[in-house]
């Protein structure tokens, strides 16, 4: 068995998580609205201009400085690639095609592809059975509670759907590449990788999309591009790069197994939206799904059923978090 260091959450990551969970739930809904009168480059363009500039603001009045040293902002510009121009260029064309729940089905899986990659890029994030094992049962937990007509396009708009798994690959990706901005202030490292982003995506923009015959804007779109600016990407990343410097690539993309769980929970709080049966049933899955992959859990269970003084373990081996 090979040396593992899975990290465990404590409770301010998972409080960041859930945070987390409940801005990106939001870019869904802000997305979709958009989408109908931006094509989805200008879309990406405008949201990460903006935050960009907000986040650029707020480094400023902090007093921040940006690193100067070429690979680094190299590194910021090729992060800006994997977690921002591709994987919200593809999303955001796929909704123009899919059910934003399918959508959500999908994106869903950035984690199992965060587990399988850290496990072959990166020491201390290997798989073990019961991550795994949690991973897939909160992936269950997601389908079921999404609504089932979501699941009837499955196999429909095939290109969309492989645009959603192409993302999620992209933000796993990500998440490890991301790992290398640590002892950078996550305020930094968030208005970097935008800056790069935006700088990138305007001449694909203007060449592509044209986004100025698409003006004058509804005021409905122009919120929903304030939003995804504001919450979903500037206020988000900040959240995404603190966690990802405390608790790991792995543990980081948990998030997108809440996603779901929070545009459920906000449409009804928020909308009325009556909660069915199926959603208290995926709620518990997801919640299964995150306990074993956190391990305390189990960890208490060893400790409740120590070994046998035979030699013997009291629990299977497969509960020792090894790895696969």
């Amino acid at each position: 068995m090979s040396n593992v260091v899975n990290k465990t959450m404590g409770p301010f990551e998972w409080l960041l998580l859930l945070t987390l969970s409940a801005l990106w739930g939001g870019s869904f809904f802000f997305g979709k609205l958009a989408i109908a009168e931006l094509p989805p480059f200008s879309l990406v363009l405008g949201r990460v201009g903006l935050a960009a500039m907000i986040l650029h603001l707020i480094v400023v009045l902090k007093g921040d400085r940006f690193p100067r040293d070429p690979r680094i902002l190299g590194s910021f510009l090729a992060m800006g690639v994997l977690n921002n121009l591709i994987p919200f260029s593809l999303i955001f064309w796929s909704q123009t095609q899919i059910p934003s729940g399918l959508a959500s089905i999908l994106n869903a899986t950035t984690p199992l592809w965060t587990v399988v990659l850290a496990h072959f890029l990166t020491q201390d994030e290997k798989i073990t059975i019961p991550r795994l094992s949690g991973l897939l049962l909160g992936l269950i937990g997601v389908i079921v509670m999404v609504e089932p007509h979501a699941l009837g396009g499955l196999g429909l708009n095939a290109m969309a759907q492989l645009a959603v798994l192409a993302a999620a690959f992209s933000y796993a990706l990500a998440a490890i590449f991301g790992r290398r901005f640590k002892g950078i202030p996550p305020l930094v490292t968030a208005a970097g990788q935008l800056t790069g982003t935006a700088l990138m995506m305007l001449p694909i923009a203007f060449i592509v999309d044209k986004p100025w015959i698409f003006l004058p804007l509804s005021p409905v779109t122009w919120g929903s591009v304030l939003g995804l600016a504001l919450f979903c990407t500037a206020i988000a990343y900040i959240i995404y790069f603190r966690i990802l410097a405390a608790a790991g690539a792995t543990n980081l993309l948990l998030v997108t197994l809440l996603i779901p769980v929070s545009a459920i929970l906000l449409g009804h709080f928020i909308l009325g939206e009556r909660l069915e049966p199926r959603h208290f049933l995926g709620l518990v899955l997801i919640g299964a799904g995150l306990a074993a992959i956190d391990g305390r859990i189990l960890d208490f269970r060893r400790r409740l059923f120590p070994g046998r003084t035979d030699g013997k373990q009291a629990t299977p081996d497969y509960f020792q978090g090894r790895d696969i």
